[in-house]
């Protein structure tokens, strides 16, 4: 939750507005529990959107945003039908883990990764951006952290959020 790319997500949520949440999936940081491998994890991103919902008006749904692993966790946790109304996944790791599971989305999608970003080819992202019918933003120069890129990948999530949160 003290990733530089999450901070930047969330304070461009947060200008705009928006109620936001970081969190450690367990094992991660200073949170107890040990890595679950994905499974685990899903279950921590259930119970924490459970945790905003209780604190957003009645009928108001939380958007979920996702980076790298926690994209892929995301991108599983709307998969699996968690009413989310819209999902950004900000370099999802697909060298490493497919969404081929994820054949819908539940409402707008962003897709978003660096033009040298070592764990998401920007050909595979956009192959998977034509199939979901999701928004793509390619940073370009920006790896899978996105050092020098922050301010780039800020712009790239806040027009994408101010379409769909308006």
């Amino acid at each position: 939750m003290d990733n530089p790319v999450v901070i930047r997500v969330t304070e461009v949520a947060q200008t705009l507005g928006l109620a936001t949440l970081r969190f450690n999936f367990r094992g991660v940081g200073s949170s107890s529990g040990v890595h679950g491998g994905g499974e685990a994890e899903r279950e921590d991103l259930r119970t924490a959107l459970g945790v905003l919902a209780g604190h957003l008006p009645v009928g108001v749904a939380p958007g979920l945003a996702g980076y790298s692993f926690g994209a892929w966790v995301s991108a599983r946790v709307a998969a699996e039908g968690y009413p989310v109304p819209a999902l950004a996944l900000v370099a999802p790791p697909l060298q490493m883990r497919a969404l081929d599971f994820l054949d819908r989305t539940p409402g707008p999608t962003l897709l978003v990764a660096g033009t040298r970003d070592q764990y998401c080819a920007v050909n595979d992202l956009e192959r998977l951006g034509q199939r979901l019918g999701a928004e793509v933003a390619i940073i370009e120069g920006a790896e899978h952290f996105f050092f020098g890129k922050l301010f780039p990948l800020g712009q790239a999530v806040e027009r994408w959020l101010q379409r769909w949160s308006a």
